[in-house]
């Protein structure tokens, strides 16, 4: 006697929601694997980077929703990035958020960061559920800590 098909339902379609856009840029390849597959589980359209240079292109090409930000990179570093995603004259780069995830946790670095980036976290202090969650609160609220005009 044959053995009865199991029957495979297909789960109901979801509504269309659009995927928030994040760009990692971070030096450190096993790093920007794990983040990148982390946020992608979480349903964000991730796009990479290596360098600041990079970063820079993907960051405009892509205009991504939020970035997070390493420092210490070959090309260009995150704060140089970061200066010249704040010189946007076409206002994007200005007000985009930005969170750096550095292991650099010196007061004059961390301060030098806070003055353009909403957020900063040291990578040892932080676990991978921490920045998803960090992620999702400035998602949420929608605008940065920067006035927009």
């Amino acid at each position: 006697m044959p053995s009865p098909t199991k029957s495979r339902r297909t789960p109901p379609a979801k509504p269309h929601v659009e995927r928030k856009r994040i760009l990692i840029v971070e030096d450190e390849a096993a790093l920007l694997a794990l983040l990148a597959d982390t946020f992608g589980e979480e349903h964000f359209a991730v796009f990479t980077a290596k360098s600041g240079r990079e970063g820079l292109r993907v960051a405009f090409r892509e205009r991504p929703d939020l970035i997070i930000l390493d420092l210490l990179m070959p090309d260009m570093d995150g704060l140089a990035m970061l200066a010249a995603l704040r010189r946007d004259r076409y206002k994007w780069g200005k007000y985009v958020p930005v969170i750096i995830l550095s292991n650099l946790s010196n007061p004059e670095t961390v301060a030098a960061g806070m003055r353009q980036a909403d957020d900063y976290l040291i990578k040892a202090d932080w676990s991978m559920a921490d920045l998803v969650r960090k992620v999702k609160e400035k998602l949420a609220a929608g605008a940065t800590s920067r006035v927009h005009p």
